[in-house]
């Protein structure tokens, strides 16, 4: 008999979704069926869906921030069993064998599986991840909020990790939004001094009670030269323009941007505004599993969830428009009502 999974795709680039069913085909022998209880509304959603990326595959199931209960187990999965709770984030999958994967840095893997690519997601009431992706939730996290961590949490926090951010660093934070709302916690429950960028004096109030020490307005030239030469870290979630050279020069010596936003236009750098100062710009993706791991540990001990709204999954694209009009505040997940 075969299996039928029920969820919502977009059946053309751009589309608003529709309910949707498909057969998944039987379950890999590393691989962990979930049942679906509750998925975040991330902004690569909105960017598969409209194949901002030129990646996209149709019909696409979205979702991936995946928190569910598991209902099945492969025959080779390792370490999970029925019943556990758990969550999948943007990767379902990796090689496991390649030098990316065996040093720990499985989400470089050349060769990993996007939960969202070239298969389908979480909009669904069961999605299939290989076990190591499938990351047991704490007990003391909330299911209801937990989703934007397998995501927008990771992404914020993996640099964290990645750069050896000291407690005693002065840290920039750029956009208070769905991934900029999360770092500020982090960041200050890690012990930094936080400055929260934004050009948003709506959400000055917000970024303080998240744990930002100050407010800067990402817009204002003589509030970023009044900071020129402090900080030692700068995390920008922003996928738009922003004045860079000032942004650069904020750092001190040996500071680092570090972008997680999907900036579209090219980012113009003097390589005088790097060498002068001994400064640097990278960036990354989200974490491994064991970065994972770590981000829900410390997300548990201090409490630090991520600010939501709820949807009923059948109203999938009142959600996603929502979120597209620059709504959410911060996060918006998708309760499944699916049965």
């Amino acid at each position: 008999m075969k299996s039928s999974f029920h969820g919502f795709a977009s059946l053309e680039k751009g589309k608003k979704l529709e309910s949707f069913s498909f057969d998944p085909g039987p379950l890999g022998d590393e691989q962990v069926e979930i049942a679906v209880e509750y998925c975040g509304v991330c902004h690569s959603d909105l960017s598969m869906i409209d194949n901002e990326w030129g990646m996209s595959a149709y019909p696409l199931v979205p979702g991936h921030e995946v928190v569910g209960r598991i209902v099945e187990v492969g025959g080779n999965a390792k370490g999970l069993k029925v019943g556990q709770r758990v969550g999948v984030g943007w990767f379902s999958g990796s090689c496991m064998h390649c030098a990316q994967c065996l040093s720990g840095n499985h989400n470089l893997c050349p060769n990993g599986e996007g939960t969202i690519v070239n298969r389908h997601g979480g909009f669904a009431n069961r999605v299939r991840a290989h076990w190591a992706w499938a990351t047991l939730l704490p007990e003391q996290l909330d299911g209801a909020s937990a989703g934007p961590l397998f995501c927008g949490g990771i992404t914020v926090f993996n640099p964290i990790v990645q750069f050896g951010v000291r407690p005693t660093d002065r840290v920039g934070v750029i956009g208070i939004g769905g991934l900029g709302h999360m770092a500020v916690q982090f960041l200050s429950k890690w012990g930094c001094e936080v400055f929260a960028f934004t050009s948003s004096d709506s959400k000055r109030e917000e970024a303080m009670k998240m744990g930002a020490h100050q407010i800067v307005n990402s817009r204002d030239e003589a509030q970023l030269k009044k900071i020129a030469g402090s900080l030692d870290f700068i995390i920008s979630t922003v996928n738009v323009a922003m004045p860079w050279d000032a942004i650069l020069s904020s750092l001190a010596p040996k500071g680092r941007l570090h972008l997680v936003g999907a900036v579209l236009e090219p980012i113009p750098v003097g390589a005088f505004s790097l060498i002068g100062g001994q400064k640097s710009i990278s960036g990354s993706p989200v974490g491994g599993p064991a970065t994972v791991a770590k981000m829900l540990d410390f997300a548990s001990r201090h409490k630090i969830p991520p600010i939501t709204e709820e949807f009923p999954m059948s109203q999938v694209n009142e959600a996603l428009d929502h979120v597209r009009a620059g709504k959410a505040r911060y996060r918006v997940v998708l309760k499944n009502d699916l049965g």
